[in-house]
């Protein structure tokens, strides 16, 4: 018996399997793109409509001119947006890695390996972080489209998901 086929005994098993391509989302398969914007866009009406309420009834308004230059960093602004979104989608976050459009259309944030997110990795890196990037003038805007544009690669991953290292699967 030969050096080779002594060796090829203890290697392991080897087979072929062919991919089953299975018609509609399956859990844990990653979340279309038209998806992903339906719920985006839901999330964002529901919080214009809840920053409408805000404006109407409170002295604090985020479309009324304030004086201020577009160069300005609007962090009160910010911050009140903020805690407007974690009261909205704070606890869907911390309690199934959903936002309120997520939960809608069936959408849920994973880490890759399909494992829960934590709530500091959803609402600090994925949510906080990029927001406190938006305020900075110019460049905000910039990360903003270049983040929007991240979801057109294979991967699906936009830059917010790339900083969290998260995903966005069926649920």
């Amino acid at each position: 018996m030969d050096e080779q086929s002594q060796d090829a005994r203890y290697a392991p098993p080897r087979s072929h399997v062919e991919d089953v391509r299975q018609e509609g989302a399956q859990p844990g398969q990653l979340a279309s793109r038209g998806k992903r914007l339906l719920a985006s866009i839901v999330d964002g009406l529901i919080a214009a409509g809840t920053l409408w309420l805000i404006a109407k009834n409170t002295p604090f308004n985020p479309w009324r001119d304030a004086g201020l230059s577009l160069w300005a960093p609007q962090f009160v602004s910010l911050a009140i947006g903020f805690a407007v979104f974690l009261a909205l989608h704070g606890y869907l976050l911390a309690t199934r890695g959903q936002t309120i459009g997520k939960a809608l259309f069936k959408l849920r944030i994973v880490r890759p390996d399909g494992s829960r997110a934590s709530v500091g990795r959803v609402i600090g890196l994925r949510y906080a972080a990029p927001s406190l990037l938006h305020v900075v003038p110019v460049i905000g805007q910039v990360f903003a489209l270049a983040d929007a544009l991240f979801i057109f690669r294979e991967s699906r991953r936009c830059l917010h998901d790339q900083i969290a290292d998260t995903i966005v699967v069926q649920a």
